[in-house]
């Protein structure tokens, strides 16, 4: 197995910046210079957006910046002892040491062990003194080496070590309970899951034991988990989930007390979650893991006392769309590509239908087999677009109400279907299903009937009374109403298709990615069902929506090559990879150009939008793929001028941003970096 590290990767006593940002970036370019990364960049990127979500410094003084990244060609570990502290966001003040682990995409098994293993020995007290008084980088690697040396399956790996025998006679001791010391079963999770993951449980363990509690930890990272015997879990008083995902098969541990927290929360306060785990247990009317789905999305909602409905419908709004994205995405292309093939007539009457009923390939219509190709692919995509609506309104009723609110979701949805209302019926139905399956969800039932609840009680009752609702009293004026919005569209032309596509692009560039950008390709996505080669309004908004998003990366890209002296060198690398993600139309390849500088990004990053969406509409330019940018040309319809329209509000953006830069009040722009990269 390759060596972790060596002393090229190592700096003793070096000042390497005032932030983070200035140290990731050093060690980033300390393993792409030792022939273990193939860019810093890349790598910088995902360690420094891993950093950004959860802060990496722990007690002691010690930081563990880490990320998987595509740009890692084997798993690696840089160290830094820093002359200079730096804030890592550790309670007790700034860290001095560093270590910066870097593990590949998919990283082996045994690799991610060694690295969860170094993570859990910088949390004792003899190892980091040592690393302390090291004086040369081989003495680094060799107390690096020997915290490694152990076998990863020790103590707290995955159930990890309860208290010692010592600390159960020590509880006995001090007064427990005669029936034996109290017991206590955690979970830790963090989404890299190489080090706070670990880190969190053997913190758990060893606060536990100090308190003669019987904890056992099961640690779901990135060297496996392997599940804690349910028995453990049955005798034990309360649970911790130290936690930055969802954990898995949390039913496990229904009913049960728990204290929640973010995982790094197990690393600085051990002690604290171990009391107000054991304070939980002795309160009746403590937070208890739920039984099933809809009781869990129900206790969720209560924590999040801060969430007001505006955001609550908008999650769910959201995760409607963002699981029915799949069925219109495919189901697009493939109506796309059989237009291609077979023309669009193929979709007007029954057409299709009789070549699929009297044809196959050994028997072609009229010998044409582009015909017949056609044909299949629309009709498979036309039946993937029937999933639309009933899977918009099946994930809203997930968001709402988890997994008992799928069926009754999917249901209302395909009632709406049935009744024409589309896709605002399959939100309201969403909605209406549920909220019913939520609400029968906190039904208190006698315990032998909660196994039925989520599986046959919560779905049948839920369906009756939203789709019962939906034909006796909803559908039938929503349809009126999606019948005048179609009408509505469909009649939209010259000033009016301009300024409609003006907001789109307006709100496309006005956050990249972010909730307004959210709400204009939601719109335009739960639309797209609807177009067809008679109303092609659906498909014009969706072209809209995606010209104007690829603006923004694609502006930054050209402003850079236009002036490179108003950007930094950081901004300029940015700038290389905003090309490709402009076409691909990924609108947060700006992003980092909005964060450095968002009072001049972000306007001109608007007109350019507005000039785009405003083309768009003009030209009447069409798509029928929701997704893909320029890559899916052969969906999109009037493709030169969709190219045009882009070009056209890329250019706008690109010379306002660099005479923003250039003539606006501005700080001085650093074109090198901060500290260089040594070997």
């Amino acid at each position: 197995m390759t060596q972790l590290i060596t002393a090229d990767l190592v700096e003793l006593d070096q000042n390497l910046g005032n932030s983070p940002e200035d140290v990731i970036r050093h060690l980033a370019g300390r393993v792409a210079a030792n022939g273990r990364a193939s860019e810093v960049e890349g790598l910088f990127t995902d360690a420094f957006a891993r950093e950004q979500k959860t802060a990496t410094g722990v007690p002691g003084g010690i930081a563990i910046p880490h990320c998987r990244s595509a740009a890692v060609t084997e798993p690696t570990l840089a160290m830094a002892r820093l002359s200079q502290p730096v804030d890592f966001g550790a309670k007790d003040g700034p860290a001095d040491l560093i270590f910066f682990i870097a593990a590949p995409a998919g990283a082996d098994q045994e690799h991610l062990k060694l690295l969860s293993k170094l993570a859990r020995s910088l949390i004792k007290k003899d190892f980091t003194g040592a690393l302390r008084a090291a004086t040369s980088r081989e003495e680094i690697v060799e107390l690096v080496d020997n915290a490694l040396a152990d076998k990863p399956a020790a103590a707290a790996e995955t159930t990890a070590a309860p208290a010692t025998a010592a600390a159960t006679a020590g509880a006995a001791s001090s007064g427990a309970a005669s029936s034996g010391p109290r017991r206590l079963v955690a979970v830790t999770a963090c989404p890299t899951g190489i080090a706070h993951t670990y880190m969190a449980a053997d913190s758990l363990v060893a606060a536990a034991q100090e308190v003669g509690v019987d904890l056992q930890v099961e640690t779901q990272g990135s060297s496996g988990a392997k599940p804690l015997d349910p028995a453990i879990i049955a005798a034990a008083d309360a649970v911790i989930f130290a936690v930055d995902v969802d954990v898995r098969g949390k039913e496990r541990f229904a009913g049960k007390p728990v204290i929640n927290a973010p995982v790094k929360r197990g690393i600085d306060e051990p002690a604290k979650m171990v009391q107000e785990a054991l304070d939980a247990a002795d309160n009746p009317h403590a937070h208890r893991v739920p039984h099933f789905g809809a009781e869990e999305q129900a206790e969720r909602e209560a924590a999040e006392k801060g969430e007001h409905i505006g955001q609550k419908l908008k999650k769910a709004l959201l995760t409607g769309v963002s699981y029915m994205i799949p069925f219109v995405a495919g189901g697009g292309l493939l109506i796309a590509l059989g237009f291609l093939l077979a023309g669009f007539d193929i979709a007007l009457g029954t057409k299709a239908n009789d070549i699929l009923a009297n044809n196959s390939l050994v028997n072609l219509p009229d010998g044409n087999l582009a015909l017949y190709l056609g044909t299949v692919f629309f009709k498979i995509g036309a039946l993937s677009m029937g999933f639309l609506v009933p899977a918009l309104a099946g994930y809203i009723a997930y968001a709402i109400a988890d997994r008992p609110g799928i069926a009754p979701g999917f249901v209302a949805g395909a009632v709406s279907g049935f009744m024409g209302a589309g896709f605002l019926g399959g939100i309201v139905g969403g909605l209406l299903a549920g909220y019913i399956a939520h609400l029968i969800g906190t039904w208190s039932v006698p315990r032998w009937l909660r196994g039925l609840m989520p599986v046959v009680i919560i779905p049948l009752l839920a369906s009756i009374i939203a789709s019962g609702a939906m034909f006796l009293f909803l559908g039938g004026p929503i349809a009126a109403i999606t019948v005048g919005l179609n009408s509505w569209l469909s009649g939209m032309s010259g000033a009016s298709a301009i300024v409609l596509g003006i907001i789109l692009g307006l709100m496309m560039c006005f956050d990249l990615g972010g909730p307004v950008n959210k709400v204009a390709y939601a719109f335009a996505v739960a639309g797209l069902g609807a177009g067809s080669a008679t109303n092609q309004a659906p498909w014009q908004i969706m072209a809209t929506v995606m010209a104007a998003g690829m603006v923004p990366p694609l502006a930054m890209a050209l402003a850079t090559v236009l002036d490179k002296k108003v950007f930094s060198l950081a901004e300029r690398e940015n700038g290389k990879a905003a090309w490709l993600l402009g076409a691909s139309f990924i609108s947060e390849g700006a992003i980092p150009f909005a964060a450095a500088d968002p009072l001049r990004v972000i306007p001109a990053s608007m007109i350019g939008g507005a000039v785009t969406g405003a083309l768009t509409m003009a030209f009447g330019v069409t798509s029928q793929a929701p997704h893909g940018g320029i890559f899916v040309f052969f969906a999109i319809g009037n493709v030169v001028m969709f190219i045009v329209s882009i070009l056209a509000g890329t250019v706008v953006t690109a010379i306002i941003v660099v005479a923003l830069k250039r003539w606006a009040a501005r700080k001085a722009v650093d074109t090198v970096e901060t500290v260089p990269v040594t070997v």
